[in-house]
């Protein structure tokens, strides 16, 4: 073990004591210290699900990337291990950035992952070389391959850059070979998904483009996933610097998701279409896992490039991950439902049927909290639409996050202006959805600093992370107009 790594592991198990559990999301993972960012390495491994992730433990700013390390058995409860990766490599000794796992046939945990060293290209101007590597462990400690990198920039098609090169996806084909999707800046295409294969997981090759951007869906693209469900194949990536193309994606930077056909003989991806992954204001560079009993399960970082940084220096511990969610695909859209693992930790159900709400903002008996499960189903009345409806919750006196919908304009919002923030930054995402004449099912899922709202039975999911204080717990339902509700609630002790 390198000293680079010793010390990141001293350090980390003495900075977490000092964090109060109480000041941490309740079942959402959160950096063990410092900071947090992309899902690293989303693995079952001897019976447990492993999570990596971007790890800064010594400031909660982005900086000099480890991998921090968490285990859980029912993908809630999350156990922390110590740091995985150091940058310590001449290969890496700028960041060990994000990548992927699986185990091997002869059982060991295997890590593939970006390396980056600081160089000067041709130029004369300082550059991030960017390379490709292996781990190997046994699911607590792991030593770098001797013979690293594995594929470098040498290995690149004509027009490719060698400065951003990253994000490897490996994977075992039926064959038992491997393949590896490793994302690329083209000259001119842009974002690129490249795809590399191997007889034994150490000597790689390129095979072909698997899928190009064309400058369409952002620029750079990052951290793909690659998958079959329910009759397609679904290539997941992530995009830096993105522009609106209606609802359907925003400025900025988000994820995506391309539904097509992936040929394992030829090694091609056709293309169907492509959907944003979430509609809200922070979740990007997700990574999926099957489960043993079938599930296809995605978990993303749930924060934004763009807002990431404005926190003090003195905050503990900075980043958080989304709930795991179950995805299938219907109807050519990707749906994503709250594990359901999550039913087995809900308690003291409210229900309320019926409930009418009309140009007033009222709230219900009992109705409170920042660790909630809680159900909306809206209903017009007599036929009558209305033009507004708005819950909103983690409220006090001058705070509050909203959820609201326009049924005439099809558009659901997620604001968080008011929740205490004092920043010029992304405050509102809005979605097109679906509805039967103002009827529609939402599902709020909210832990002490987040809000995931699933839309009619996870069609479209909007994730926002805010800092209100904790005590603003207070919920509101707000209309313009004349609408029916029905709600249902309970308290999540996870």
């Amino acid at each position: 073990m390198s000293q680079a790594l010793r010390d990141a592991r001293r350090f980390e198990e003495g900075a977490s004591r000092r964090i109060a559990p109480e000041s941490r999301p309740a079942f959402h993972l959160s950096s063990r210290t410092g900071w947090m960012n992309d899902p690293n390495g989303f693995s079952l491994y001897e019976g447990k699900y492993h999570l990596f992730y971007q790890y800064h433990p010594y400031d909660s700013h982005w900086g000099p990337m480890h991998w921090g390390h968490a285990v859980s058995e029912d993908l809630l409860h999350w156990e922390y291990l110590p740091a995985a990766m150091a940058p310590d490599m001449p290969y890496d000794r700028d960041g060990c950035f994000s990548g992927s796992a699986l185990t091997l046939p002869d059982g060991r945990h295997l890590l593939m992952y970006t390396g980056v060293a600081e160089t000067v290209d041709e130029h004369g101007a300082i550059r991030h070389l960017q390379t490709q590597n292996l781990a190997f462990g046994d699911g607590l400690n792991y030593r770098k391959y001797a013979h690293n990198p594995v594929i470098t920039g040498d290995q690149l098609p004509p027009g490719g850059s060698r400065y951003d090169f990253r994000d490897p996806k490996i994977f075992q084909a039926p064959d038992g070979t491997f393949r590896a999707l490793v994302v690329d800046d083209h000259e001119t295409e842009r974002g690129q998904v490249l795809l590399f294969k191997s007889p034994d997981a150490l000597h790689w090759e390129y095979v072909s483009t698997l899928a190009s951007n064309g400058d369409r869906l952002g620029l750079m693209w990052e951290c793909p996933d690659l998958f079959r469900l329910d009759g397609y194949d679904v290539l997941l990536l992530s995009a830096q610097d993105m522009l609106p193309k209606g609802f359907e994606y925003h400025n900025g930077d988000g994820s995506f998701y391309l539904l097509g056909h992936y040929d394992e003989t030829t090694d091609t991806f056709t293309e169907l279409s492509d959907h944003a992954a979430d509609y809200g204001i922070d979740f990007y560079a997700p990574q999926t896992i099957l489960t043993p009993d079938g599930r296809r399960i995605m978990i993303g970082w749930m924060q934004n490039w763009d807002t990431c940084n404005l926190h003090t220096p003195q905050v503990p511990w900075f980043g958080q991950m989304s709930l795991p969610r179950e995805l299938s695909v219907r109807d050519g859209i990707l749906y994503q439902q709250p594990l359901r693992e999550l039913e087995a930790y809900r308690s003291e159900p409210l229900s309320f049927t019926g409930v009418t709400v009309e140009n007033d903002e009222i709230s219900l008996p009992g109705l409170s909290g920042r660790t909630l499960d809680l159900t909306l189903e809206l209903h017009p009345c007599e036929g009558d639409l209305f033009d507004r409806f708005a819950v909103r919750f983690a409220k006090n006196e001058t705070c509050h996050i909203g959820v609201s919908f326009r049924p005439r304009e099809s558009v659901l919002k997620v604001d968080r202006k008011f929740s205490g923030s004092r920043r010029a930054i992304i405050h509102q995402r809005r979605a097109k959805v679906r509805h039967d004449h103002g009827g529609i099912k939402l599902r709020l899922i909210l832990d002490r600093h987040s809000v995931e709202v699933f839309v009619n039975d996870g069609e479209k999911v909007m994730t926002a992370a805010f800092d209100t204080d904790p005590s603003a717990d207070r919920i509101t339902f707000f209309a313009q107009g004349k609408v029916t509700l029905d709600v249902l609630s309970y308290t999540l002790n996870v």
